[in-house]
Formats: structure tokens, sequence, C-alpha cells
């Protein structure tokens, strides 16, 4: 109080208020949004209300008489995405109009029925469309007038497939290592590996090569680059932010891109497919786990690509009522896919033909577990892994059911295995298969023949094997059976054309193995990823024999580099192989050049030192040409230069001299 009253009787005080008016010529420029953020936030919207509205198409048009039979079997499907609160059926003279209205508990229950029902196929006729109400304002607002896309300049990224022209065919492989810090391409040598490019922090995670090779993906928090070109140059980048996951359609045009961070019930960016050539987004999708990635499986020619959610199997807006596993053909656009048991319904597997969706053949299981789908690599077999309980029979029997695509109607056989399955592998072509089958440590490889009478016959069975993978190589007959990671890196090499074990070998903790693209090599390798020492990878001829132990330090990835298809036809290389003979030659004087043991550096020396020696003596003739008149003139006109060209004309003499006599007495002896 005392100090109110002090500033009272100070002179300088002044008791006015002061004005808080606006001046005259104030403007107020200040937006709502921006004042008041917080409550423009909660503001209710149009939608709100709506958006918890669907409309659904392509519904039956039926009478009074069908009406409430039809209401439960929509009810039935809709009601599985959220509890429905209200619903609207439009009539026109006591008729359905074809389409309906129905309203959820909340927006994101209306969301789940569109993602989900969108397509449904509820009979032959009628196949579902579903939309929220809301999107109609988008739809309508849509311009009408078409907007010529803005022209680009085309971009010259050099030969893309640059490393198929090598003289020498030697294939390039992808490492990753010093924990991912460091990333580099080689060029392999069953000597040493040449370095292509190398580069540090080209990465943050891992790399991936497209199925022709083209394009090396590499992964960033904002995104994926591709890198291509005889330099590496970058092609493409495409901004997903958190991407963890991607995967190329077989032709090379799309890559589908997954992120965990990114999704939105308005926008949904969990999954997106890109046009690589143009670098645009094409769409995207929800995904509520990555679990079976890829999500996406691609027909052989890029054209279709399939994806299951729940019981639906979507091939572009071609339904399939779905509950398990789906796989495309290799060579034609063929989707097989299995439906397990229902009650008294078998389970069945069904082959479709697409676009038409054709069933070219479907086959009834009884007493399925499960199910796998197993394709040759060309497409000419199918095998579907059947595990079955017999009734009256103990524990799980499994069945190989052999599917022969290139037949008339499809035939099947069937191969039971009584064991359980460790491993199954296709010769990728031909018409052989592997079979990793019983428990450790009595774990047994048995190699089939399917042969073209209807027969499959056992070739050959290894008792106690150390194995729980297969790997084929890409060119078929020889395969490597391998004990990875627990079985300390066991290594068998087999010769299938007769069955023999070529070699028998270790590397010990061994996590990976890859074939090259020709067969002619194998790499095993110890990941830093899955072991945290004696991170290498060593390099191996298709025998077994070890040609290359290459220590890296935090050794993490090898890939190699995919080969493009061939552009010769059969019947062209039927030719190569009839005069390979011819060939062979040409290629073994190149072998026992790789095989000198002079080393890349010193006969680089040499070379150099034979370069400047010829520069050398090409100087000194030119010097010995030039000094000729000079010569002549000191030596009164005669050519000392031709005296060596007359050999034959010239007359031998023999002149003798006396050097030296001693006479030595005998009785001195």
């Amino acid at each position: 109080m005392h100090e109110t009253m002090d500033m009272a009787d100070d002179p300088e005080y002044d008791e006015e208020e002061p004005s808080f008016s606006d001046s005259e010529d104030y403007v107020d420029d200040i937006e709502e949004d921006e004042l008041l953020s917080d409550l423009m936030r909660e503001k209710p919207l149009e939608a709100d209300g709506i958006d918890s509205v669907v409309v659904v198409d392509n519904v039956p048009q039926v009478g009074p008489e069908r009406l409430e039979k039809l209401k439960n079997v929509v009810n039935k499907i809709f009601s599985k995405f959220g509890k429905i609160t209200n619903e609207f059926w439009p009539m026109d003279n006591g008729m359905t109009k074809g389409y309906i209205f129905l309203e959820y508990l909340a927006p994101t229950q209306a969301q789940e029925a569109v993602k989900n029902a969108d397509g449904y196929k509820l009979d032959k006729q009628h196949t579902f469309r579903v939309n929220v109400f809301t999107d109609f304002d988008k739809y309508m607002n849509i311009s009408d007038e078409w907007e010529t896309p803005e022209k680009q300049d085309f971009k010259d990224f050099g030969n893309m497939r640059h490393w198929t022209e090598d003289p020498d065919c030697r294939d390039h492989f992808s490492v990753i290592y010093e924990s991912g810090e460091r990333t580099a391409i080689y060029a392999n040598d069953a000597k040493e590996s040449i370095t292509v490019e190398e580069r540090a922090r080209w990465t943050e995670t891992y790399v991936r090569w497209s199925p022709k090779g083209t394009y090396l993906a590499t992964f960033h928090q904002r995104g994926i680059a591709l890198w291509g070109g005889e330099k590496f140059k970058q092609i493409q980048r495409f901004s997903h932010q958190g991407v963890s996951l991607i995967d190329f359609s077989p032709c090379e045009r799309y890559v589908v891109t997954f992120s965990p961070l990114m999704d939105t019930k308005e926008d949904p960016q969990a999954i997106i497919i890109w046009d690589i050539l143009t670098g645009q987004k094409k769409r995207g999708f929800h995904c509520e786990s990555s679990a079976h990635w890829p999500i996406f499986k691609w027909s052989h020619d890029g054209k279709f690509f399939a994806r299951m959610t729940q019981d639906t199997l979507s091939i572009y807006e071609a339904p399939v009522s779905l509950q398990s596993d789906f796989s495309w053909s290799p060579g034609d656009n063929v989707i097989a896919y299995w439906v397990p048991e229902d009650k008294d319904i078998p389970a069945r597997v069904t082959l479709s033909q697409m676009p038409t969706r054709e069933e070219i053949r479907v086959r009834n299981l009884f007493n399925v577990v499960d199910c796998k789908l197993h394709w040759q690599r060309n497409g000419d077999y199918l095998c579907v892994k059947v595990d079955r309980t017999p009734k009256g029979t103990p524990g799980v029997v499994t069945n190989f059911e052999i599917f022969r695509m290139r037949e008339k109607q499809v035939p099947v056989d069937v191969v039971e295995m009584k064991e359980g399955i460790i491993a199954f592998a296709w010769e990728p072509n031909g018409s052989k298969f592997a079979v990793l089958h019983g428990e450790s440590p009595r774990i047994n490889s048995s190699f089939y023949h399917v042969k073209n009478n209807g027969k499959i016959d056992l070739i050959k069975s290894f008792d106690k094997q150390q194995a729980n993978s297969i790997f084929w190589s890409p060119q078929g007959q020889f395969l490597v059976l391998a004990g990875l990671r627990s079985m300390n890196g066991a290594l068998a090499f087999v010769d299938t054309s007769d069955c023999t074990m070529m070699n028998i070998a270790e590397h010990y903790m061994a996590s990976d193995v890859e074939w090259d693209p020709t067969g002619r090599y194998v790499v095993t390798s110890v990941s830093w990823w899955s072991h945290k020492v004696d991170n290498a990878y060593w390099l191996w001829t298709f025998q077994g024999r070890l040609l290359q132990k290459n220590n890296k330090d935090r050794f993490c990835q090898l890939l190699w580099r995919p080969r493009p298809a061939t552009l010769l036809g059969v019947e062209e290389i039927k030719v190569i192989k009839k005069d390979l003979k011819k060939y062979s030659k040409i290629f073994e004087q190149k072998d026992r050049l790789s095989q000198s043991k002079a080393s890349k550096e010193l006969v680089d020396k040499r070379r150099a030192m034979m370069d400047e020696y010829r520069l050398y003596r090409e100087a000194a003739v030119q010097t010995l040409l030039e000094q000729k008149d000079l010569r002549l003139e000191l030596r009164g006109g005669v050519d000392t230069d031709e005296l060596d060209s007359n050999v034959e004309d010239w007359e031998e003499e023999t002149i003798e001299f006396f050097i030296n006599e001693e006479i030595i007495p005998l009785g001195d002896l």
C-alpha cells in the first residue's frame, strides 16, 4: 500500500489508461487459422456425419419378395467391417435401384469397408463398387478440361547394359561392408575381382538389383534412388519417407515401395507403386502388415499384379474369394491359389487364366492343414506341397501334387512323403526337383525326375546330410546342399545328371549362398548382420573348388547383378552348342593365360617396358636414316649399311698364328 501511494505522488506517473483501440488506417489481415489455430482444428466440417456413410453400387435390382433375403446377404458382408447404424435402399416402381447407402458407427469403419469390399464379387453379374459418400465431392470437382502434359527433355544415361558387352563375360556383383558404410561394385574374375565402382555411404541400409540388372536401388531415409549406366549415375529417385522394402515388376517398368511411417486415412501411402521411367506415383495403398513381403505379386510380363487382403484376392479389378496363398506362373498369365476346407466343402487348388479368369484346372483336397505353391522357373510345372492329416493316421503326411502345365487338361501326379519336409526346389531349366526331408541328424536328400510318360522317378537319395537349404545353379544340373547358420556352413556340391557328389566342403557359420547368373561360380558368405565374426565371402567353382577368400571388415551383403534374357532364339542356341568345340579352343587359350603365375601388375609392367622399347627403337631407326648421307661422306662413298646384305658371296679364309712352344724333358717327370 505504501508503494502504491508513492507511485501516485510521483509526478511522472500518468493515471490515464492506455488506449487499446485500432488506428483509423488499421487493416485486419490476420486469418482465423493463424489466430485461433487450436480452435479452428476442432471446427465442425460440412462432411462431419456423412464421412461414415458408404455408397455401394452394382447391387442386384430385386422386388419386395427378394428384398429381405438380399438385405441379409449384404448385411452379412458389410457388418464384418463395423457396426451399421443406418441403411437406405432407394426404390423405383417397387424395385431397388441397384445402389444403397450404409452408415457406420465411425468413419474408420467406413474406410475399412471401402478398402476391403470394393470389387467384391457377389455373383457373375454383380461386383460391388464401394465409395465413401464424401468422395463424390472430389469426383464432381474434377476439371473437364484436358491439360496437355509438359514435354520433358530426354536424358541420355548412356548404355544401360554395358556390362553385358564385356569381352571376358565378367559378371558384376555388389558388396556392402564396414557395417554398411561402404558399397562397391566388382567385376568377377577367377583370379582377382576388379573394382568397377566404390562409394562411401552409398546406401543407408542395403541395396537391391532390378530383375534384369539395369538398375541398382539404394535406400535412404527420405526414399529410394536408382543408379545405372557405365558410371552408375543417378537415374531416378522416389520420395517415400522411412522406406524399408521395395519390389520391382519383372518388366522393370514399375517399382513398389513400402514405408511403415507414411499412411493416412485419406491418402494411402504405406505402399506406393511408381513408374520408373517418369518417376510418377501411380497409386498408393494401405497396408496392415509387411510380414509377407512382397504384398503385390506380379505376373511374368508385369501386365498384372495381385494382392491378398483378408478373404479377397484382388487382381487389378478382378477379385476372387480367397483365404490363403496364391502365386503367379513365371511363364504365363496364370495364377494359382488354394482355398482351405469349409465344413463339408473340400480344400481346392485352382489355376485361372488371366485376364479371362477361366479356370483351367481345379484340384480338390481333403484333410488339408496347409499348402505351399512352388513353380518351376519356366512355368512348365507347378508343385503344390500339401500337408494333411489322414483320418486314422497319427501325425502329418506330406504330398507333392505335380501339375504338368504344358499338357492337355493339366494332369496331376502325386508323390507321397512320410517324413517332415525341410526344403524343396525345382531345377530352373529342367524337369527335376530336389527335396530335403527327415529330422536332424538323419536328414536325407532325394532327387526326382518328372518324365514325359506320366511317371515321377526317384533318381537318387543321400542319407545323413548336413543341410537345410537347396541352391540350384541358374542353368540347372548342378546344385549346392548347404547347412547354413546353425549347421556351421556344411556344403555339398552335386551333379544331378548322374547324382554324384563332386565335392564336400565347409564355410564355417556361412549365412548365405549366391550363384552367379551363368552358373559358373557360387559364393558363400558370413554376413555381419547375422554373425559378428569371421565376416567374409568365398568364391567357388560350380564343382566346389575354392578360388578366393575375401575377408572384408564387417562384411554385410553380396548380390550378383542379374543378366537380361538372351536375345538368341532356340535354333541359334542349338547352333552354338553344336559348334562349341570351335569356341572352346579360344576359351582354353584365355584360361591358360589367366592361370599364369605372373600377376596382373607384373604383366602391366612388362607391357609398359615393351611399349617404351618400341618407341626407343623407332626413334633410333629414324636417326639412322637421317645420318646416312653423313656416313657415306665420311667413308668415301662406301655404304657400310649394306655390307651384310651379300653374305652369300663372301669367301672363307683360314689364318694360323704361332703363339708359343714349350719343351718338357721326360726324365724330370
